[in-house]
């Protein structure tokens, strides 16, 4: 019988405690396995010993299997609770960093701002971007769409800058 893995190995050792109890009757018969003088019942009780082992490594795995299932279905509605009670315990206790340290809870990072030349460099890249991808404000997408022309004609008011005589405030009348 060819073996492949633990599972097939505890098969055919368990096969061989068979044989050895069909074959080997005397469990005090004294047997040299491997430079070593054992006697049969020692023998079948260290081979029983590893199918034992086999059989209980299953059941656990067959266990943790079960138990790894169950927790992925009850996840994310137990994850949904624990983060609503964090943002609960913000909203009612405030963000102070020592009544967060009594829930385990960081407190909220504080943003730093960006220096000058950070911002530059930040503009810079927007502007290669908008290039690189031929996208454009709304002002310039305004000159793009549409393909009717029309033509405004504006009549200029009179200011009240030109009504004035060197550009200061009109003349008041006087009162008689």
């Amino acid at each position: 019988m060819t073996t492949k893995g633990k599972t097939a190995k505890a098969a055919q050792v368990t096969n061989m405690i068979a044989g050895a109890k069909k074959h080997f009757s005397n469990g005090s018969q004294q047997l040299t396995v491997g430079n070593t003088v054992l006697t049969v019942g020692q023998v079948m009780t260290e081979m029983q010993t590893f199918v034992d082992n086999r059989d209980a490594v299953e059941t656990a795995q067959a266990a943790t299997t079960a138990k790894v299932a169950i927790e992925r279905a009850q996840a994310p509605s137990l994850l949904a609770i624990i983060a609503a009670f964090m943002a609960f315990v913000r909203l009612t206790l405030g963000n102070s960093a020592d009544v967060l340290a009594d829930f385990d809870i960081p407190p909220p990072k504080v943003r730093a701002p960006m220096t000058a030349e950070a911002k530059a460099i930040a503009a810079a890249k927007r502007m290669a971007t908008r290039e690189a991808r031929g996208t454009s404000s709304a002002k310039a997408k305004k000159n793009v769409k549409g393909n009717i022309t029309a033509a405004l004609v504006v009549t200029p008011a009179a200011s009240p800058a030109s009504a004035a005589p060197n550009g200061g405030t009109p003349p008041t009348t006087p009162h008689s």
